[in-house]
């Protein structure tokens, strides 16, 4: 069945862009799930536990807000199951990732936003648009944000990674959007070895997570303006923040000199793992994440003109 390519994906060495004296940088290349995704990993997951428990019935359909990869991984999901899908989302978000989820069969709702970017009030916007649609009789709305069945699918994803460093990992580096990926993995990591450094990223205009204000950004995925509710005090050791333009430029990067083709949210991981490295010195691992593919964004700032 074609869900059962989830998961399995690479782990391979950066060559060319770690800093000299420093720590090995290891991508998961997240990009290789069917929809060029890790979300394909919370999707399946938030979709096969509701129709276990009976949340989602035969003949029922999903709702969903996102701001794009979600959507298209949901999507993915809910064609190979045969469910139909309602998702909310924005004009803030690549045009590729919109497309996709309607190639796949999903009915979009679309919420104007103001500044381009992503920003508290877009967020809220969102939810607040799909929580009206789920009322309908029949249809089961995920609510990433506060879904925690999403974690047993990155449970998978840190045990591959133990897999694959054969257990050898100083530290862990993750964008946070809902936070689900950073804690499932946090989660299986630490009960590995409970010394592991845990390092969350955000979006420098948006560093709420760092006690900043909440303020409008392009690293899509990441940075909903407020506290995550999957996020919870002691998931990370430290939280790095990464502007949209040094989250664009290491994507390019990446491309460039790496041929490891991104999206923004994976400039950002590397940025701040470059840092990370050059702090730990020779001899240390750090593992970080290809989010997704730079398919995906084409149309944006990110590789438009590049």
């Amino acid at each position: 069945m074609i869900l059962d390519m989830i998961g399995g994906t690479r782990l391979v060495p950066l060559r060319h862009l770690v800093p000299q004296a420093g720590a090995r940088i290891l991508v998961k290349l997240e990009y290789e799930n069917p929809t060029g995704s890790m979300k394909d990993r919370m999707a399946l997951a938030m979709v096969a536990a509701a129709e276990a428990d009976g949340r989602l019935r035969p003949g029922g359909s999903v709702v969903e807000y996102t701001g794009g990869s979600t959507g298209v991984s949901l999507a993915f999901v809910c064609a190979a199951k045969r469910i139909p899908l309602r998702i909310v989302t924005s004009d803030a978000f690549s045009r590729e990732k919109r497309d996709h989820m309607q190639a796949l069969g999903a009915r979009l709702t679309l919420v104007p936003s103001p500044t381009g970017g992503t920003t508290k009030a877009l967020t809220l916007e969102m939810i607040e648009t799909a929580r009206r649609l789920a009322a309908e009789p029949g249809r089961y709305w995920t609510d990433q944000l506060h879904n925690a069945d999403q974690l047993r699918g990155y449970d998978r994803m840190g045990e591959e990674i133990l897999e694959q460093t054969g257990g050898r990992i100083d530290a862990f580096v993750q964008s946070v959007g809902t936070a689900g990926s950073l804690r499932g993995n946090a989660a299986r990591l630490r009960a590995h070895d409970p010394a592991v450094r845990i390092v969350a990223v955000e979006p420098a205009e948006s560093a709420v997570l760092s006690g900043g204000p909440s303020g409008s950004h392009k690293i899509e995925g990441t940075g909903i303006g407020f506290v995550a509710p999957l996020w919870v005090d002691g998931l990370a050791d430290e939280i790095r923040t990464v502007s949209t333009a040094e989250a664009m430029e290491t994507a390019r990067l990446l491309a460039r000199e790496e041929g490891l083709f991104a999206g923004t949210s994976t400039g950002a991981n590397v940025a701040a793992a470059l840092r990370v490295a050059a702090e730990l010195g020779a001899g240390g691992t750090v593992v970080t994440v290809a989010v997704d593919s730079g398919m995906k964004y084409l149309s944006t700032a990110l590789y438009a003109g590049a």
